[in-house]
């Protein structure tokens, strides 16, 4: 039988550990509702306790939205073995879960707190009986577990036994409840290999094998789905995460990896709605602020892109070059980059996807000229084929429905910058000025007067501007300039490259309209 497990995301409470990242209140619950509604997590921690006005702010907004939908036991807090005062702020947040922090090894117990095991084995029992007196569930973090087990295991079995009554599933099986829920092994520091945590999870599991244990991994070694799976494999019955790998340090487990592994590698089921999480790891991006690399597995813009002419030859032919993480599972889909190592095929099943088809000789010209421009270092994006075509096969520019013919643009010290704009539509010439927060500001708002008062049309929205610069440095280096945009439902990406910033954002605009041009159908005349 496939082993079920349970997946407790800490994105926005350890996750926000991150340095850099501090979410608001109002985002606090969006990602809150992403997670459970749309991802379907068993679980989510949204703070930690005593944290600031902020934070309890964030977790009343949370607890509001999930009560009415019988969520609320879902929604952690972490919290501390401080008599009572932790149990007070998640009571006066709404919650009903206390994550609660205790010393998993004897070093942190002795070094950090200054007590012995049974001083706080005491602490614990008192404090789990204030949260069981309260109506409060609680879960118990071992901190540092994995420095714990390495060192000196004899303790965590010490701890453990003598509050054992407490703990669901740490006696022989009776109809009795008990306050502690579930135990939460940490790798704290992020110290162990994949066979170390196998070995200790086995030897948790063998001496308790009906309690709960959930793993909780940290990265420092880009071991932490390693260990996941580790863990998994090995008796855990639930997983941490964050989102895009976020938390102290190195980051925890990533939700999407430990979701693709536990699926294709330990042959486990989760809740989690794969197809869902593409598009909430760039819900994180954006409110984090980190930007997710390019070859993060699942949800990099470049992880389902093949570049060599052979793999996409390979493809075409009979998927030669692809495995189970298939773009589709994940709400995406699967690209052919464009550039020096590209080949015929490569260049064909991107025309197919633009429904374009070229004799034999102008697809060889055509593939020609993408090498070039790949060998030049320059990005080579799907939209451009058309660009390519035109100026290989020798098309006039004048068969573009959309022609710049002039544009002016101005700033001056303490004044907004301007924009005048001359575009040819379909060979009618409209004029517009406008003034704007920056020189392409002021351009885009200028053409976007030529397209909403004079053609009554919407104009697309621009989602993500980057630009970048050839290594070197030097004050007259080629800037190329990397828009995205969204346009009736649809994400469209265009560059261009020029010594001037605002130039390559221009002929990169200018691109974009000649791409949807067609989706407003028929030509105006007037």
């Amino acid at each position: 039988m496939r082993p079920t497990i349970e997946i407790m995301d800490t994105t926005l409470r350890d996750g926000e550990q991150t340095s850099g990242v501090s979410f608001m209140p109002h985002e606090k619950l969006i990602i809150c509702r992403a997670l459970l509604h749309d991802l379907r997590v068993d679980r989510v921690e949204v703070a930690s306790a005593r944290v600031s006005d902020g934070e309890l702010d964030a977790v009343r907004r949370i607890t509001r939205w999930a009560e009415p939908r019988g969520w609320l036991p879902r929604i952690e807090v972490l919290g501390f073995v401080d008599d009572g005062l932790s149990l007070d702020w998640i009571e006066a947040s709404g919650a009903r879960t206390i994550n609660l922090l205790c010393k998993g090894s004897r070093r942190h117990c002795a070094g950090q707190l200054g007590k012995t095991p049974e001083q706080h084995a005491a602490d614990i029992r008192r404090n789990v009986m204030l949260a069981h007196a309260r109506g409060i569930a609680v879960n118990m973090y071992l901190e540092d577990w994995s420095g714990g087990m390495r060192e000196d295991e004899a303790y965590v079995f010490q701890l453990i036994d003598t509050i054992a009554d407490l703990i669901q599933g740490a006696l022989p099986q009776d109809a009795a409840p008990r306050p502690v829920g579930r135990i939460m092994l940490p790798d704290t520091l992020g110290i162990l290999n994949p066979g170390e945590t196998a070995a200790f999870m086995a030897r948790m599991v063998g001496r308790y094998p009906a309690i709960h244990f959930d793993f909780h991994a940290h990265n420092d070694y880009d071991l932490a789905p390693a260990n996941s799976l580790a863990a998994a494999a090995n008796g855990a019955r639930g997983l941490h995460t964050a989102i895009n790998g976020l938390g102290e340090r190195a980051g925890n487990a990533p939700l999407a990896s430990v979701q693709a592994i536990l699926s294709d590698h330990c042959q486990a089921t989760t809740n989690i709605h794969e197809e869902q999480l593409n598009r909430v790891a760039h819900m994180v991006e954006s409110y984090s602020g980190i930007a997710i690399p390019p070859n993060k597995p699942i949800t990099g813009s470049a992880v389902f892109t093949q570049v060599a002419g052979v793999h996409a030859d390979g493809d075409k032919k009979q998927q030669l070059y692809q495995n189970a993480l298939r773009p589709e599972r994940f709400g995406r889909r699967r690209e052919y980059a464009l550039g020096k190592s590209s080949g015929k095929a490569n260049v064909r099943l991107n025309l197919e996807q633009l429904g374009l088809d070229l004799s034999d000789d102008d697809m060889r010209r055509v593939t020609q000229r993408v090498i070039e421009l790949g060998d030049k270092k320059e990005l080579v994006t799907q939209e451009d084929l058309p660009f390519i075509i035109r100026d290989v096969l020798h098309h006039d520019d004048s068969e573009q429905r959309v022609q710049l013919l002039s544009y002016m643009v101005s700033t001056a010290y303490g004044l907004r910058p301007m924009a005048q704009v001359r575009l040819q539509i379909d060979g009618q010439v409209y004029e517009e000025s406008a003034q704007g927060d920056g020189q392409y500001d002021a351009f885009v708002r200028a053409v976007r007067h030529i397209y909403r008062d004079s053609l009554h049309r919407k104009f697309p929205w621009l989602s993500n501007y980057a630009v970048t610069i050839p290594p070197g440095g030097r004050t007259d280096a080629l800037v190329q300039t990397t828009i995205e945009w969204t346009f009736q439902e649809r994400a469209y990406r265009t560059h261009a490259l020029d010594a001037d910033q605002t130039e390559a954002a221009i002929k990169a605009t200018i691109k974009l309209l000649n791409i949807i041009e067609p989706l407003y159908g028929t030509p105006q005349t007037i």
